[in-house]
């Protein structure tokens, strides 16, 4: 309706008996909403399908329970996808010794005469590196020396060359050169390498030969008895068969005690289970250490005894 244009009211219209209405000449049908005509919606909604109903500009779809299960149900986005695998560190294996031959070995700690000569499995690539033996901070070696009793003080790995003459304590390994661990090394030269220790062990004649892990162990049993050790196998003191670089008639040999690894890397037993073994160890040391000094301070006075006697006559 253009603006000044008035609205008819008829007679006609009123004797007609119809109500008077606003149809007619402005045709208000035309005006009306219709389904054909475009609504301005919300971004939002610009994917939604167009409501049937003529009776509102827009609708919002509920879903109904069933609707709410099934997309409870189905798996989002992040789980349909296949999960990444944890990237894992490759297994270790054989390394050929050019691998670390650019680390130095690491030389015995040595002596006459000793109460107990350890055996390591070999040097670590910290180890080699630093030049002294169980130099790792993870490995536990010189810890147990001192907490089971075996050194009367905590001792450190740059101490190693010095344990012969202050605890008559010596150092070894059964393969010489460096690893990273002990998958890098091959059974047999581990198995060579246990004719080495018999010809240490007769050359210094100690009490006796502390190996510093199962592995080692193995190694020395499968030479000697050409089987795997098996249910064989214990902690702690072997049998005096066991007894290592036996001189027929000569020499009765090392004594054997079987430690655990003190490796970082070794976590199969526990701190405390490892204490025990490591006790058995420390009780006899302890014993033998007074025994020896007994015997020192006796052959010190049978000495000065003679010296007197010398003298007086």
């Amino acid at each position: 309706m253009e603006q000044g244009e008035e609205l008819p009211n008829t007679a006609e219209g009123v004797e007609s008996g119809k109500s008077a209405t606003f149809e007619g000449r402005l045709q208000l049908k035309e005006f009306m909403y219709t389904s054909q005509q475009s609504v301005r919606r919300s971004p939002r909604f610009a994917a939604a399908p167009e409501s049937p109903s003529s009776s509102s500009a827009t609708s919002v779809t509920v879903p109904s329970s069933s609707n709410k299960r099934r997309q409870s149900a189905a798996p989002s986005s992040s789980s349909s996808s296949p999960q990444k695998k944890k990237r894992t560190r490759p297994s270790a294996g054989y390394a050929p010794p050019s691998t670390y031959a650019h680390l130095p070995e690491l030389p015995d700690a040595v002596a006459p005469n000793l109460l107990v000569f350890f055996i390591g499995l070999n040097p670590g690539v910290e180890t080699a590196r630093k030049g002294h033996a169980y130099a790792h901070p993870s490995n536990l070696f010189w810890k147990l020396l001192y907490s089971s009793g075996v050194t009367p003080r905590p001792c450190r790995p740059e101490e190693d060359r010095q344990m012969p003459q202050l605890y008559s304590l010596g150092l070894t390994n059964i393969v010489s050169r460096p690893s990273r661990n002990g998958a890098e090394l091959s059974k047999q030269e581990m198995d060579d390498g246990v004719a080495i220790l018999e010809d240490k062990a007769r050359k210094w004649r100690p009490e006796s030969m502390c190996v510093v892990g199962k592995s080692i162990w193995e190694s020395i049993w499968r030479v000697r008895h050409g089987s795997p050790v098996g249910k064989a196998f214990k902690y702690g003191w072997q049998d005096e068969s066991e007894n290592m670089g036996v001189i027929e008639g000569e020499w009765a040999g090392a004594r054997v005690f079987v430690a655990t690894s003190t490796s970082g890397l070794a976590a199969s037993m526990s701190l405390a289970e490892k204490q025990a073994v490591w006790n058995q160890l420390g009780s006899w040391v302890k014993t033998r250490r007074a025994e020896r000094e007994a015997q020192e301070e006796k052959e010190v006075s049978q000495e000065k005894t003679v010296e007197e006697t010398d003298s007086a006559s």
